[in-house]
């Protein structure tokens, strides 16, 4: 199926770039690398997040004070992120100033200098960024619970990675992991903006063209098959944090959209989830209770996080445990599976409001399928679901001998 709203250059460097056509006084772009804290080896934990701080302290013409005024000084915002797959900076700014966003990421991509001073600091900024995220207990488990369903996988650590592992990272280190993983065919740059496609060729040969093509030899691990695991912590917090859930589809399985569809009635977005009604609604259990499908290139992870008092842990499991089980033995009927598809395409369609958002999602369908795929495509593989379909995928990934759950609990 051809999308005509999107144009994919293809630079002889293996560098691609998607091009979204939009009248508007505003331009975001990102530059999205496919690499991220599973591609770091043991005792190197955190790499990948310690690059994305460092690329905005020095590079070989610019200094830290004059890489944050540069889009600053126009209005324009830059910022970054990493995953356990992917580095992404991004920017927006006024029409005029895309020139002054390309040359910026082509100089922090493939011209930053690491010195050791920045260094130094950012190892302390960061140690602060992971204390204050155990101070979370809502949002470590999540990571805590990746490692447990993930271990001897680069997927299962935290992508702020280990203390010790960080103080003693080296210009060495840094410089290798960017040797290894930073493939210019695995860089995709993202824009959407009021442009003609010429002019976008244009900036994005000027560039990026310049850049050799770095095609290192990379294969990421198979990720291993755990044994299910129930695990108790108790730790100095004065609610039950709860987790469950088991592994599921890579983004490369069909059906992947079933049980993205599924996730969404059980506990996705919005307050009239299975779940929430469930549990919070009708019972006043868990202020919050969700469900999360996460997709990764060779698989995925299902889960459930509710956030609880004490007494209530047991009742609020047995609710959650008679939903799933309710899926598994009758499914979801005609009327029930209509309506979700309708709330869940319309979500996905306001999603695409937010330009930034779409154009980061767009770049990575790019790497990922060296194509977009389109809103009409979404939409047609959400309406090819059949009921039958999700009985099958409830029946698969809610199997209990497949579930694995983590709680945080009070200290006595």
């Amino acid at each position: 199926m051809k999308n005509i709203e999107y144009e994919i250059i293809r630079l002889d460097n293996g560098i691609r770039v998607v091009f979204h056509r939009q009248a508007s006084p505003i331009t975001h772009t990102c530059l999205v690398v496919n690499a991220g804290s599973r591609d770091e080896q043991d005792g190197k934990f955190g790499m990948a997040h310690f690059i994305e701080h460092l690329l905005f302290k020095q590079t070989a013409r610019r200094s830290m004070q004059q890489i944050l005024n540069h889009l600053e000084a126009v209005g324009g915002d830059l910022n970054a992120y990493t995953t356990k797959e992917y580095t992404c900076i991004h920017a927006s700014i006024l029409k005029p100033h895309l020139h002054k966003a390309l040359d910026l990421f082509e100089d922090i991509i493939f011209h930053s200098t690491f010195p050791e001073g920045e260094m130094e600091k950012e190892k302390g900024v960061i140690a602060d960024e992971m204390a204050s995220y155990l101070d979370s207990p809502e949002e470590s488990i999540i990571d805590d619970y990746e490692d447990l369903v993930y271990q001897q996988s680069g997927l299962g650590h935290n992508i702020l990675g280990l203390e010790k592992d960080l103080m003693a990272f080296s210009q060495t280190d840094v410089r290798q992991f960017i040797q290894d993983n930073y493939n210019t065919d695995e860089l995709v740059i993202g824009i959407t903006g009021d442009y003609e496609l010429r002019q976008i060729e244009k900036a994005i040969t000027r560039y990026f063209g310049p850049v050799k093509r770095n095609s290192p030899v990379r294969q990421r691990a198979a990720v291993p098959v755990n044994k299910a695991q129930q695990i108790e912590i108790a730790k100095p917090i004065n609610q039950v944090h709860y987790m469950v859930g088991a592994p599921a589809y890579g983004m490369f399985d069909d059906r992947k959209t079933g049980l993205l569809l599924l996730n969404n009635m059980l506990g996705g977005f919005g307050m009239s989830s299975i779940l929430n009604l469930s549990v919070r609604e009708k019972y006043g259990i868990a202020y919050t209770i969700e469900s999360n499908y996460t997709l990764f290139s060779d698989t995925g992870l299902f889960t459930i996080y509710f956030g609880t008092d004490e007494e209530k842990v047991a009742r609020a499991k047995k609710l959650v445990f008679k939903e799933l089980d309710k899926l598994q033995q009758k499914g979801v009927t005609e009327g029930q599976l209509q309506k979700a598809k309708n709330k869940f395409k319309g979500q996905i369609a306001l999603a695409e409001e937010n330009r930034m958002s779409m154009i980061i999602a767009v770049s990575k369908n790019v790497m990922d399928y060296d194509r977009v795929i389109s809103l009409p495509e979404v939409f047609e593989k959400i309406d090819l679901v059949s009921s039958a379909d999700l009985l099958h995928i409830a029946q698969d990934i809610f199997d209990e001998k497949k579930l694995t759950s983590l709680a945080f609990v009070p200290e006595d």
